[in-house]
């Protein structure tokens, strides 16, 4: 209370002396104040009480301001005295004003002490003190001032800074209006602060008011939240404080009606204020963007001019507020309006000043609302940009200081990553907006062209200087895209990202935290439509960031701007493109609509395509008309309506039908209106009207329509009536006072227009910018009110993606900028400039996997190296230079993305490499290594001058010391440690590229490589070199991708090394070398492929190069790594083979010596060692020796070699293990396979090849040693590796394989298959069980084959090879098998039975022949002779003759006569399989003995009957061979019996001592059958078949001697004699039964016989078979026959 009193006694003590002070002034003192004189009195006396006093004070300040008579030092006096009362808390102001009524007492002291400021003369101490007054009354603490009071305050000082002359005034009130409006804003953003405060404290206590946070408590308490939704959350919550405040005010009643006044609240209704704050900062600065409006006086502008001065300060103002400007101004909706609507219609006003100043502000302000407002500022932005910034960059009229300010602001936008691509998101991705971006990179690249150098007024600086910041403003946009998609940079070097510094992790923390903050507050604040403490946030919605969306909508933008280009062409094919492009419906409504809405239309073309007569045409005008509206519209406004969207065409009819349709549309809309009496009225009118409107507007008509003209034109039109005069009157008025015209549209159109103006001086050319400033102005302004009203969402961009089509949409006039700055312009800033911007469009393109763009980038950086360019070395300069160190960069920090353009980087480092050389004065030959020439020397000079040089360096060539000197200068930095270093670091650095880079890379140098290596005359190794080292680097990647790089270098180093020079070739052939073993040191996992491919270019290189001198070197290389590091090979043992295998091949001895040496000492020595890890390439060199045993020249060692071949076979006997646990490539084998697959079938098969390739020594060997290897290890094979066996053993008689010669063919038939048919018999004996199943019938074919070949010697060995199989392994067939061995023989029966002896004719021709060659002999005693092959013997007597018929026809005899040799072997055959070989003959003779000695025994028996098959044949199989007998034996019946043919064949060429004879076959066909057929007949085992055996056995003999009967030739019958005894022997062996019924059929035959001269013997046989048949059929008794059989011996 103590306090209390002490601070009431101080005010009052202070007040007393200043009313004293007052009172004793002079002028006080005069009658004119005797009212002040008064109210001191009254406020000083004694007798009133301390609170009367007080409320009188203010009366005598007010009495005493108002008194303007006062001397000024009182003035001062008393502001300075209210300055201290306000700021020491003395007056709060808070009591109401009894004066007037609604206002409080502080808003009339401020109100007086604002009327004290009179104008300029002023006194300057009083508005300085006014001034401090109003500072101190607006930043007090104590007291509130509000709405008009403040804007007061703010005005006074504004008027004080405009009016003062002092300076220091000036900046006073400049400095006061800046902190006042910085209080106001700040106070405004506290209040929000404190309230967001509240909210969560009450929230915390559980007030009831949290329960209308936003849903989700939680959420509203979480660290997302933001300033919108926190402070949405909680506006109740506001309403207690500002109650308090109208409380005090005394207000609020009147509150709401303020609002709700225009003046004071110009939003719409759905927004209001939060807080009276807010509204005191909304009237601010609504009157600061007034105040930026008011135009300038005519004429130049006056600096020192208010008009001038106050737009100036206004906009500094407004620039500041803007900059300061924190939440609540930012989202709220109020103030966002305000923005808008004030803000944005003064910068489209002031945009375009002609005083730099207020342009410069402008611009600032516009940056400022781009940085913190674009979210809401959509469509204002792109007015701006589109009518202000890019005109003036497109307009040549407009000034250099206005381009370079607009440049200026450009290159702040274009720093901003996030608003850069907000404005291609935004704009060029909006199907309604302009491309911005597109068309803001296309006039920078314009201006970085220096395209504006011939405009007038530039001088060649500022054209450089423009140039330079259009290339910054490009830069900067790349840089901003680098920095956009910089996490998907992955620098191999670990470096700083382009277009970005290195900063400390503690900044890049608070930036990470300040742009979310910044984001969430721009996004979620979108989300709010309800008051709250902040305000009431803008209703537009933020779209979510999608980048595939915004590609298609820029697809489809681009294919509708390309259908509106068609359009405003010719109509109807634009019409068409975008219906087939889907972007327009094929309804009539739709075309209408599409007419209606969109503004980029050529007016004229729309009505053109309106008016048209088509049905089409007529249907979409009919539409458009009908979606107009023209209810309740006046005519003449209605008719504004309708043309406002299309110029009318000129044609007439084309008028009439559009002013027909809207006469019906009018009507149609107001049916209830009775002006007109019919459309016909409105029709004619409307007419009317267009003409009145170019009859008064139009410049070509000079004597103008008056109103009684217009009047009596239209008399009679309605409905032959009038229309009222003052209705046409007041049209009349109306079209004079304003034409009907197209509203105001965008400004701009798909193609841009040609801005540029020929003016002849300095002055026009001003005269035309400020025109167009003007028009540019005035269109600016319409937009801009037009869209203030207007909602676009806004997105802000997140994506990554959204680079990849803005470079793609870019990247060309970047390209041309750049290339046109270092082609024309030698500056260091432009070079630097375009060569910084180059590598940032390349590290995007490489980013983006852009390889078009990329490789352009690049090629054009390389171009401007001048490495590979066409113009001289010595034309280079800085630049170049630095170009060369920008691509090293590039490809030092963009490696792992340059893909093909690795082609131009290494092409220019190559010849970098020359120039540096060059620079140091070096004139090699080769580049990099000196080479021999053929004598062997080292030739280090060119011979002469006349070779090419690469990079135009012919000029060294014979050039003055003077001339060298000048070019080794131009070109000596490329040889500084710099570039060197930087070079080297490339290939170094190599190891850090990621897998397909390194690929890439690699393919490259090899291409380069390649180029270096094929010049004629100066081939180069330094690429070559580089392969090398890089191939030593990155020897240490993963295999997978180490296997990926030598597939590219392995080969590059397979066309080196077959280089026809051998020096290059031997430099890669070491390297391999080299290379190799190193990398066999490091060894290989099993079942890993990584040596094959390693060495395989040792295998191609030796294939493909013919120059012994490489292919030894090859050999000996091959030969140390094999001797040094023949434990860690592993794959690397199949090159190693397949190398030895084509050396093996070579005709050189030493080759073939060492290879063979080698091969040798790897399958002695090293497979004993390392068998386990050589059995992948086991078969390989098994392959290997095959070939070295097929090399003809070389024969010791072709028998060396299968010695080899049968020593792995032991290896793979004595080491199965391992061959089944290998697995490799074999999955799919089967584990108990894999000893075949990888052992035995390799050796055989190799044996095989060697047997079908080589000379008869050789494959005798081959074949030997391979069927030694079958009967060795047989019993180890399974039965499926038997079949794969034989398919390779058979290839040997394969007709494909065998030689074409027929000497040749006859030599393999005669040896190699006659050796082979035997050893198949003797293995298939051998492991007959094994081998039953499924090789006996291929055996079978086989032997057919044999038999049917043109060789004698075949056809018997396969006839004995059946044979043999047969009698060895019959006892084992099975009945199925013996099907299968009749049929074979019935086959071969079949197929050689000579039946063309039978059919053959002589011809005219073969008459000729004989008669040529009718003294040839043919020694042909005897057919059956077996001494010689007949056909050969017919042949060689033939050889020397030339006739080819008569060759002919002796391979044809020849070919007969071996079939019937094989007749004959058959038939043999069949006698020793089914008797056993050589049973019958002995048989024979033994009967032949026994009746020359006429001894008669019942039985002759042979122990070796028992050995035949007959007794494992069946019947059926019995019948089916004498079936063939009998069959072979009618066909020799037949020849013998037919003497004509065998003539003409005698004279034909069979003849010789006697006529060719079958007689043979057919004797030895026909016993061989009886003794089947007696065998069988007495056999008790067929009893059940004796009853067909003895009908068969009849027929045959009667058959028989019926024959020999018939035989009229001696010769004939002699031959038959063994058939007879045979016959008689056997029957006379049968039993008294059988021997009746046979003797009852062959007795008259006998009869018959015996009148012939037969010999002793048959005589013998035959008197027993008589005497047989007397005793049988009991002619005589027995005992006569034993006193015969005496009387016989007697005889004898």
């Amino acid at each position: 209370m103590k306090s209390e009193d002490d601070k009431g006694k101080t005010k009052t003590m202070f007040l007393s002396r200043a009313l004293e002070k007052i009172l004793f002034d002079k002028e006080v003192k005069r009658s004119q104040h005797a009212q002040l004189r008064k109210a001191c009195l009254i406020a000083l006396g004694k007798e009133a009480v301390f609170a009367f006093r007080i409320c009188w004070y203010p009366a005598v300040f007010f009495i005493s301001l108002s008194s303007f008579s006062l001397h000024y030092y009182l003035s001062v006096f008393f502001c300075f005295l209210f300055q201290k009362l306000i700021a020491y808390g003395y007056i709060t102001g808070n009591a109401p004003d009894s004066g007037t009524p609604g206002k409080r007492l502080i808003d009339r002291i401020v109100e007086t002490i604002c009327n004290c400021f009179l104008g300029p003369q002023t006194d300057e101490d009083v508005q300085l003190q006014i001034i401090k007054v109003l500072l101190t009354a607006v930043t007090s603490p104590h007291i509130e001032i509000h709405e008009g009071t403040i804007l007061l305050t703010v005005r006074t000082c504004y008027n004080i800074y405009l009016a003062s002359k002092n300076l220091i005034n000036q900046t006073t009130a400049k400095a006061s209006l800046t902190q006042m409006l910085n209080v106001i804003f700040t106070k405004m953003e506290t209040k929000a602060v404190r309230m967001v405060l509240l909210l969560y404290t009450w929230s915390a206590s559980g007030c009831p008011c949290s329960t209308s946070a936003t849903p989700g408590s939680a959420a509203g308490r979480s660290s997302g939240s933001t300033w919108s939704t926190s402070l949405h959350s909680g506006s109740r919550c506001w309403d207690a404080e500002d109650r308090a405040y109208k409380e005090r005010s005394r207000v609020g009643r009147k509150k709401e009606s303020k609002e709700k006044d225009p003046e004071a609240s110009p939003c719409p209704p759905a927004a209001r204020f939060s807080h009276i704050l807010q509204k005191d900062a909304f009237l601010v600065f609504r009157s600061l963007c007034k105040l930026s409006m008011k135009p300038l006086a005519d004429g130049p502008p006056d600096p020192k001019s208010h008009e001038l001065r106050s737009k100036i300060v206004s906009l500094q103002l407004l620039l500041s507020i803007l900059q300061s400007a924190g939440p609540v101004f930012r989202t709220h909706e109020m103030f966002i309006n305000g923005v808008k609507q004030y803000l944005c219609v003064a910068l489209s006003k002031n945009g375009v000043s002609s005083v730099p100043y207020v342009f410069e502000l402008s611009l600032a302000i516009f940056l400022t609302l781009l940085s913190n407002f674009k979210i809401h500022l959509k469509m204002q932005i792109e007015v701006f940009f589109r009518e202000i910034f890019l005109t003036i960059l497109e307009t040549s009229s407009s000034s250099f200081e206005q381009k370079w300010m607009v440049i200026q602001a450009l290159t702040r936008i274009c720093a901003d990553a996030q608003c850069v691509v907000d404005i291609y998101v935004n704009y060029d991705c909006d199907l309604n907006a302009a491309n911005i971006f597109e068309r803001l990179v296309n006039d920078l690249s314009k201006i970085a062209q220096g395209r504006s150098g011939q405009e007038l007024g530039i001088s060649s600086i500022q054209e450089l200087s423009l140039r330079k910041k259009g290339l910054e403003c490009l830069v900067s946009i790349l840089k901003c895209m680098v920095e956009w998609s910089k996490d998907l940079y992955v620098n191999p070097n670990l470096e700083a990202s382009l277009g970005q510094e290195k900063v400390s992790e503690q900044d890049v923390n608070y930036g990470k935290v300040l742009d979310s903050l910044i984001r969430r507050d721009s996004v979620n604040s979108m989300d709010s439509t309800v008051s709250s403490g902040i305000g009431s946030t803008s209703t537009q919605a933020s779209l979510a960031d999608d980048p595939e969306q915004c590609e298609v909508i820029k697809q489809q933008k681009e294919v509708i701007e390309r259908g509106i280009e068609l359009f405003n062409k010719k109509p109807k094919r634009g019409v068409q493109y975008l219906q087939e492009q889907g972007m327009l419906g094929d309804t009539t409504e739709d075309v209408a609509l599409f007419l209606q809405q969109e503004e980029r239309l050529d007016t004229t073309q729309v009505g053109e395509f309106l008016g048209e007569n088509s049905k089409f045409n007529r249907e979409i005008m009919y539409s458009y008309v009908d979606r107009l509206d023209f209810c309740g519209k006046d005519f003449v406004s209605a008719l504004r309506i309708f043309l406002e969207g299309f110029r009318l065409p000129g044609e007439a009819q084309k008028i009439d039908r559009l002013m027909e349709k809207f006469a019906a549309r009018y009507l149609d809309c107001n049916q209830g209106q009775t002006l007109f009496a019919s459309a016909d009225t409105a029709y004619v009118l409307a007419y009317s009207i267009i003409m009145l409107t170019t009859d008064l507007h139009s410049s070509q008509v000079k004597n103008k329509m008056s109103k009684e003209q217009y009047i009596k034109m239209n008399r009679g039109i309605n409905d032959s009536k009038d229309l009222p005069e003052e209705y046409l009157s007041s049209v009349y008025d109306e079209i004079a006072g304003k034409k009907i015209a197209m509203k105001e549209t965008k400004e701009y159109s798909i193609t841009q227009k040609s801005n540029k103006h020929n003016v002849a001086n300095e002055k026009q050319r001003r005269l035309l910018c400020n025109l167009e400033m003007e028009q540019m102005a005035k269109t600016a302004k319409a937009l801009m009110e037009a869209v203030s009203h207007a909602q676009a969402p806004f997105t802000s961009a997140t994506h990554q993606e959204h680079v990849r089509p803005m470079f793609k949409l870019a990247w060309t006039p970047l390209l041309a900028a750049f290339s046109v700055g270092l082609q024309d312009c030698d500056d260091q800033d432009v070079a630097a400039l375009c060569l910084e911007g180059i590598r940032c469009a390349i590290r995007i393109a490489c980013i983006f996997c852009m390889q078009l763009e990329r490789d352009a980038y690049v090629q054009a950086l390389a171009r401007f190296t001048l490495l590979t360019a066409r113009s001289s070395i010595t034309e280079m300069k800085q630049k170049n230079i630095d170009t060369i160190k920008t691509l090293i960069t590039v490809a030092h920090t963009d490696g792992n993305y340059l893909g093909n353009s690795w082609h131009e980087i290494l092409k220019c480092i190559s010849q970098l490499e020359l120039a540096q050389l060059i620079g140091t004065g070096v004139k090699t030959r080769y580049a990099s290594g000196a080479i021999r020439e053929e004598e062997g020397s080292i030739r280090v000079f060119p011979p002469s001058g006349e070779e090419f040089i690469p990079l135009n360096l012919g000029i060294l060539v014979g050039g003055t010391d003077r001339r060298m000197a000048s070019i080794l200068e131009s070109v000596g930095e490329t040889s500084s440690q710099s570039v060197v270093v930087a070079v080297d670091r490339i290939f170094t650095g190599s190891t850090r590229l990621d897998g397909n880079a390194i690929v890439d890379f690699v393919h490259w140098l090899c291409v380069v490589s390649m180029d270096e290596l094929e010049s004629l005359h100066h081939p180069r190794m330094f690429s070559l070199q580089k392969i090398v080292e890089i191939s030593y680097y990155n020897m240490n990647r993963i295999r997978l991708q180490w296997s990926r790089i030598w597939q590219v270098i392995g080969d590059h180093f397979n066309k080196v090394g077959c280089n026809p020079n051998e020096d290059v070739a031997i430099f890669a052939v070491d390297s391999l070398r080299q290379l190799s073993m190193k990398f066999l040191e490091k060894g290989e996992l099993a079942n890993f492929r990584f040596q094959k491919d390693f060495l395989r270019p040792f295998e191609h290189i030796l294939k493909k190069n013919r120059s012994p001198t490489i292919r030894d070197m090859v050999i000996h290389c091959i030969a140390q790594m094999v001797n040094s590091q023949a434990g860690n090979i592993r794959s690397g043992w199949k090159n190693i083979f397949s190398v030895f295998h084509h050396a093996a091949s070579d005709y050189d001895e030493s080759i073939v010596k060492l290879a063979f040496q080698t091969t040798g000492h790897i399958v002695v020595s090293i497979f004993q060692k390392h068998f386990s890890a050589a059995i992948d390439s086991f078969q390989d060199a098994v392959k290997c020796l095959s070939e070295f045993a097929c090399n003809a020249g070389f024969p010791d060692t072709s028998m060396e070699a299968i010695r080899l071949i049968k020593h792995c076979a032991k290896y793979v006997s004595e080491r199965p293990q391992s061959l089944k646990e290998y697995t490799s490539d074999d999955m799919n084998v089967a584990p108990g396979d894999r000893v075949w697959v990888r052992g035995w079938f390799p050796i055989l098969f190799e044996l095989s090849c060697i047997i079908n390739r080589c000379k008869l020594d050789v494959r005798t060997r081959g074949l030997t040693v391979m069927f030694e290897i079958m009967k060795s290890y047989g019993l180890t094979f399974k039965k499926h590796w038997w079949q794969d066996l034989f398919r390779i053993v058979f290839r040997i008689f394969d007709n494909m394989k065998l030689p074409e010669h027929q000497t040749e063919r006859t030599e393999w038939m005669m040896t190699t298959c006659n050796h082979a048919l035997y050893a198949i018999c003797d293995v298939f004996t051998q492991f007959y069980e094994p081998l039953n199943e499924f090789l006996l019938a291929d055996i079978f074919a086989q032997i057919q084959w044999c038999v049917k070949q043109d060789n004698e010697q075949l056809a018997r060995s396969g006839i004995n090879c059946l044979e043999n199989l047969i009698i060895h392994n019959g006892n084992k067939f099975c009945p199925l098998v013996w099907d299968q061995t009749c049929s074979c023989m019935l086959e071969i029966f079949k197929t050689t039975i000579p039946y063309t002896l039978l059919t053959w004719r002589l011809t005219c021709q073969d008459d000729d022949v004989l008669e040529k060659y009718s003294d040839v002999e043919i020694d042909c005693q005897s057919i059956y002779s077996t001494e010689r092959n007949p056909s050969e013997r017919g042949l060689s007597q033939l050889s020397n003759h030339s006739d080819e018929t008569w060759k002919g026809k002796s391979f044809l005899f020849g070919s007969l006569l071996i079939k019937c040799v094989v007749q004959l072997e058959l038939i043999q055959s069949i006698d020793n399989i089914v008797f056993y070989p050589a049973t019958s003959k002995e048989y024979d003779d033994e009967h032949m003995a026994a009746a020359q000695k006429d001894i008669f025994e019942a039985d002759v028996n042979f122990d070796t009957e028992n050995q035949g098959m007959y007794k494992y044949m069946f019947s059926k199989h019995l019948f089916k061979l004498l079936d063939c007998l009998l069959e072979s034996h009618s066909f020799a019946k037949a020849f013998n019996s037919n003497n004509e043919q065998r003539t003409a064949l005698w004279r034909a060429g069979f003849k010789g001592k006697s006529k060719p004879n079958l007689l043979k076959q057919e004797t030895s066909s026909l016993a061989c059958c009886l003794r089947v057929l007696f065998s069988m007949y007495l056999d008790e085992n067929l009893k059940d078949s004796w009853n067909d055996i003895q009908s068969r056995l009849i027929n045959v003999c009667r058959e028989a001697l019926s024959y020999f009967i018939s035989l009229t030739s001696e010769s004939h019958r002699e031959a038959w004699t063994n058939i007879l005894m045979l016959l008689l022997t056997k029957s006379l062996k049968l039993n008294d039964s059988k021997f009746k019924i046979h003797a009852s059929n062959y007795y008259p035959y006998m009869c018959e016989i015996m009148q012939f001269d037969l010999i002793p013997e048959l005589r013998a046989i035959l008197r027993k078979f008589f005497l047989r048949v007397g005793l049988v059929f009991q002619i005589y008794a027995a005992e006569n026959q034993r006193k015969l059989q005496f009387i016989h011996l007697s005889m004898k």
